[in-house]
């Protein structure tokens, strides 16, 4: 698998808000729905980036990432492609649960639940996906999770340890001769 970030400038969101985002239940391969708030949020989103070129939009499968890519294509007009490998992490035995605290061993490297994804294997399969979609007509915009996010903040050097908020767009862009690293930019 492709170890780093094609260089390429692309937009990304996280889909809405959803009743499991609220108590901090791990959703992973679970296909949990947008509620009434993250619904909203992915409108105000459609609406703050309207007028935005985007040429391609490639989403999750997971409803909660596909039903907010449905409403950003309203207002950009992008076709969509759905991209099997942009669903979260399967947290295996773990997904469904609030309790987070073994997560830092699962990042090390030194415990992977029953039936989840190494958390390497996670970031790789995250890494080719995102290149997958920089493959297609840009500008690209993603529409996915939080976690598959984090391979962007792994290779793009970013701050680890903060989730990207439900709906929050960011401009992500590669490192060049001017600016030796990538840069995020919040779009909205």
């Amino acid at each position: 698998m492709q170890k780093t970030l094609h260089t390429k400038p692309f937009y990304y969101i996280r889909h809405g808000q959803t009743d499991w985002n609220i108590i901090h239940r791990l959703q992973g391969h679970t296909d949990v729905p947008l509620n009434a708030t993250g619904i909203a949020q992915a409108y105000s989103a459609a609406e703050a980036i309207r007028g935005i070129e985007i040429a391609t939009i490639c989403a999750s499968p997971l409803s909660r990432a596909l039903d907010t890519a449905k409403i950003l294509q309203k207002a950009l007009g992008a076709e969509i492609e759905i991209l099997d490998d942009l669903k979260e992490c399967c947290f295996g035995e773990y997904e469904g649960q609030t309790g987070h605290n073994w997560m830092p061993d699962w990042e090390a490297g030194h415990f992977t639940p029953k039936g989840a994804e190494s958390y390497q294997d996670f970031i790789d399969r995250s890494t080719a996906a995102i290149n997958q979609a920089l493959t297609r007509p840009g500008p690209v915009l993603i529409v996915a999770h939080g976690g598959i996010y984090w391979a962007v903040t792994e290779h793009a050097k970013y701050e680890k340890g903060t989730t990207l908020p439900n709906c929050t767009l960011v401009l992500n862009t590669p490192p060049s001769q001017d600016e030796p690293f990538w840069r995020q930019k919040l779009v909205r």
